[in-house]
C-alpha cells in the first residue's frame, strides 16, 4: 500500500510523547511506513568527532546530536488547509489523474 502523506504536507501527530502537534513532513519511508515531521520526536545521537581539517573546513563537529526521528504513518493524520484540523484523505481517479481530496472539507491537494 502507498503512503497517501507526502513530503511538504503538513501533519498531526495523534499519540505518542508529541500528540497533538504539528509540523511538515520532511521525508517519507512507504517500505517501512514510518515518516519525519519538523521538530518533532527530537532524538539525541550520539556522533562521532571528524578529523581537524574537516572541521576546519565545515564539517560536523562530534558530540551529541538531536534529530527527527521515526513515527509510524499510523499516528499521524493530514492536516486539512481550509478547517487546519486532521482529516482523512481520499484518492480521485476521474480525471485520468490521481488526485487526493480531504474527507473533512473536500478540497484538492496538490
Amino acid at each position: 500500500m502507498t503512503a497517501r502523506i507526502r513530503r511538504g504536507d503538513e501533519v498531526q501527530v495523534m499519540s505518542g510523547k508529541d500528540s497533538g502537534k504539528t509540523g511538515k513532513v520532511l521525508r517519507v519511508e512507504p517500505k517501512k511506513n514510518r515518516l519525519y515531521v519538523e521538530h518533532l520526536n527530537m532524538v539525541k545521537r550520539h556522533q562521532r568527532p571528524r578529523t581537524m581539517k574537516e572541521t576546519q573546513r565545515g564539517g560536523k563537529i562530534g558530540g551529541v546530536v538531536e534529530k527527527e526521528g521515526p513515527i509510524h504513518l499510523s499516528n499521524v493524520m493530514l492536516v486539512d488547509p481550509k478547517a487546519n484540523k486532521p482529516t482523512r484523505l481520499a484518492v480521485d481517479r476521474s480525471e485520468g489523474k490521481r488526485v487526493r481530496i480531504t474527507k473533512r472539507s473536500s478540497t484538492r491537494i496538490e
